[in-house]
This record gives C-alpha cells, sequence and structure tokens, in this order.
C-alpha cells in the first residue's frame, strides 16, 4: 500500500462531485450485499443538484486521497432545522465511506471537525445521510444479508474507525423482521384489539390512489409532524420537502400499501409501507436512465418484501389502538398480494412500546444501526 501522506481536499468541481458519488462502486466492488444507491437520488441528498433539505441546512462533501488514489470520503452538514428544534449548536457528518485505515478516517473526521469549527460549532453527529428524515446510522449488527430499501449499509470495520475519532453512542435504531408465515402464531388478542378499537370508536381504513396522493401526503406530514415531537432527535420535515419526497417515490408507491385511519371523516393515523426495491436496484446498478426506470417499476411484480417505514397517530388517539388496526388492515392486504417478508425499520431504541409492540407480535432483532456522538473532553 502506497503509504504518502493522506491529503483531504473539499469538493468543488463536477468531476469532485462524480468522483465522491462513484468512490462507493469501487469501495464496495464483489460485497454481494452492497446495494448502489440511486445515482440521481444520491445528487440531490448531497445538494449537488438541489434538494429542499438545503433550504434550512448546509453541505460540505469532502474526499481523501493518498497520492493519485481516493481512499475515503464524507460530508459535514449543519442542519439548521434540527438546531433550531433542539436548541443545539450541532454539526452532523455523513455519507462517510473509508478503506480500512484509521489515518484516513482521522484526516476525514478532523476535516468536519474544523468546517463546524470554523463556523463555531463543536458538537458533531452522524452518520446521517443527510438527516434524520432521511438514510441515517451505521450498520453494527446484522451484516448477514443485504439492506431494504432506503436503509443504509456500510463495511463491519467502520465502528471501528469512529469510535477511534472519539465518538461514543447516542442511539441505537433496530430493524425487525416479519415474515408472513408467523401470521398464524400470533397472539389472537392482537386481533381482537384492533377489531374492538375499529367497531368501539367507528374508525375505517382506506388505502390511497393516484388521485388522492398529494393530499394524503399533506395529511401524512400534518401527522408526522404532531406525532413525533418529543421523539429523540426528531425535526419537522418542511412540506417543501415531504412534497419533494412524494414527488421521488410517486411512481414507487403502490396506493394499498399506504393505510389511512379516518374518525368522522378526519384522518387520525397513517400506515406508510414501500416495496423492497433493493434487488431491482442492484440488478440496474443504481442507474434510472435510459432504461432502469422501466425496470425499477416493472420489476415490482416479482418482490416479495416490503418496508413498514412509518405508523403515525394524532397524539390524541394514540391511546385508541389505531396502529393495531392500521397493521391488521395493512397485514390482510399483504397476505392478498403474497409477500413474504416485512421489515419495520427503522425503531428507535429508546422507542419501548414500539419495541415491545413489535416484540410481542413476533418479530425479530434482524439489524442494528447506530448513531454517534462526538463532544469536546
Amino acid at each position: 500500500m502506497n503509504q504518502s501522506a493522506i491529503k483531504v481536499v473539499p469538493v468543488k468541481t463536477r468531476t469532485d462531485q462524480k468522483d465522491f458519488v462513484r468512490f462507493a462502486w469501487a469501495h464496495y466492488a464483489g460485497d454481494p450485499h452492497w446495494v448502489p444507491p440511486l445515482i440521481s437520488n444520491q445528487r440531490e441528498l448531497l445538494n449537488y443538484r438541489h434538494h429542499p433539505f438545503y433550504d434550512n441546512a448546509e453541505i460540505q462533501t469532502f474526499l481523501a486521497w493518498r497520492g493519485q488514489q481516493i481512499v475515503g470520503r464524507i460530508a459535514a452538514i449543519i442542519d439548521h432545522g434540527h438546531n433550531e428544534a433542539h436548541g443545539e449548536k450541532r454539526g452532523m457528518w455523513g455519507f462517510f465511506e473509508s478503506i480500512d485505515d484509521t489515518e484516513v478516517s482521522r484526516a476525514l473526521f478532523s476535516a468536519v471537525q474544523q468546517w463546524h469549527a470554523d463556523k463555531g460549532i463543536t458538537l458533531m453527529r452522524g452518520p446521517l445521510n443527510p438527516a434524520m428524515n432521511h438514510e441515517c446510522g451505521l450498520l453494527v449488527e446484522g451484516f448477514h444479508s443485504r439492506p431494504t430499501f432506503m436503509m443504509t449499509y456500510n463495511k463491519p470495520y467502520y465502528e471501528k474507525l469512529v469510535l477511534d475519532f472519539g465518538f461514543f453512542k447516542s442511539q441505537n435504531l433496530y430493524a425487525f423482521l416479519g415474515r408472513v408465515d408467523m401470521v398464524d402464531s400470533l397472539d389472537p388478542k392482537l386481533g381482537r384489539i384492533a377489531d374492538q378499537a375499529k367497531e368501539r370508536f367507528g374508525v375505517t381504513v382506506r388505502g390511497t390512489d393516484k388521485k388522492r396522493l398529494a393530499a394524503d401526503v399533506e395529511e401524512f406530514l400534518r401527522i408526522y409532524n404532531l406525532a413525533l415531537p418529543g421523539t429523540w432527535g426528531f425535526v419537522p420535515m418542511s412540506s417543501a420537502e415531504a412534497k419533494h419526497t412524494a414527488k421521488g417515490l410517486k411512481l414507487l408507491i403502490v396506493p394499498n400499501l399506504v393505510r389511512i385511519a379516518e374518525f368522522e371523516g378526519r384522518v387520525i393515523g397513517i400506515q406508510f409501507a414501500m416495496l423492497d426495491f433493493n434487488p431491482v436496484i442492484k440488478a440496474i446498478d443504481g442507474r434510472l436512465f435510459p432504461f432502469g426506470f422501466l425496470r425499477l417499476l416493472y420489476g415490482r411484480k416479482k418482490l416479495k418484501k416490503v418496508r413498514m417505514i412509518s405508523t403515525n397517530v394524532v397524539p390524541e388517539f394514540q391511546r385508541w389502538g389505531i396502529a393495531m388496526v392500521l397493521m391488521k388492515s395493512l397485514t390482510l392486504e399483504l397476505l392478498d398480494w403474497g409477500f413474504e417478508e416485512g421489515e419495520f425499520s427503522w425503531v428507535l431504541e429508546s422507542n419501548l412500546l414500539s419495541r415491545q409492540t413489535l416484540e410481542r407480535g413476533g418479530a425479530i432483532l434482524d439489524k442494528t444501526y447506530r448513531i454517534y456522538d462526538w463532544s469536546p473532553a
């Protein structure tokens, strides 16, 4: 290995941007579990092509070079929305990749640290790509299989590099796995709870459709922002960001995998699930064009796994069992569709109620992701 000094430089040109994105392909070459990002989406999340998240955030990406070879990359991020919501002056880092060399990782983290320090920030948190409302967390347990759609993946030695710099665990994020063949073994009380809640309060459940999708996205945003304040790391998603995300996912959303609970004509809860598109994304190598998007669109018929992304209920209805009503309705849809597996991800370590509910329902802890903090000694 060339042992020349490590040089970390900020990304400035289009060539730099291309090098930053493409580094992952060489870095994970031959890894059967790595799934490439959708290149167009990755460029937006890096703000190489504007994303509404950056209406209230900043980012600077860096490349680490050893001689003529790229050996690592990282992004320094300031999420002003987070700092406003939590009363902090904290900087974030994300999109981290590195060879197994602490000289490289230290140089990358130092570059982020200095960039933040120049802006008067000393606290750091990561990995966030670029925020909690997007992909986040370092995989620390569960390297036996590929990730599901919009979940992170990294090499097993990454935690060693992170801890070496002085980062410490802040919060775990869990992914629970449920199989359709577990349904028959579920505690029958769970089904009765859902039925009683639905009948007692007159709650109705529906899916969405292309015509109502925009309006239902607005409802999802409203409930999301109502239900999660007080949750660790929560930052409200702006209307522009939610609409942009929904637009990007419009062709991928299966209407019946969105379950909406209504009470007296009012939306009080939404459960949102997505097909696990990663097998197709791996097959098209992250390239939507010229024909990748067609394979993504029509390849859905062969997919047998879904990711349960979010179940949110308006606070005043959270003790009604609405989450169970939504889950039962979605389970029936999954059975009709012939799905085999569902991943519930991610679930915060501090969210004891959700964790206990999943465990009671027979879900198995399959992967653990971790977010780290750093503060001056």
